[in-house]
């Protein structure tokens, strides 16, 4: 299945989040990991719901 442009960059963007979330995990940066949790959170509401935002 091919994806549309929007869904595309989106799931690299998610992709790239979880890179860093691994990253800070490693340096054991908990405020970091936090402020990647919430931008992540962000974009799957924003995915869930395109219209309110």
């Amino acid at each position: 299945m091919v994806k549309a442009p929007d869904q595309k960059y989106a799931s690299l963007r998610v992709d790239d989040y979880l890179d860093l979330l691994n990253l800070a995990k490693q340096l054991q940066d908990t405020r970091w990991q936090k402020e990647i949790i919430r931008k992540l959170e962000r974009l799957n509401n924003t995915s869930i719901h395109p219209l309110s935002c």
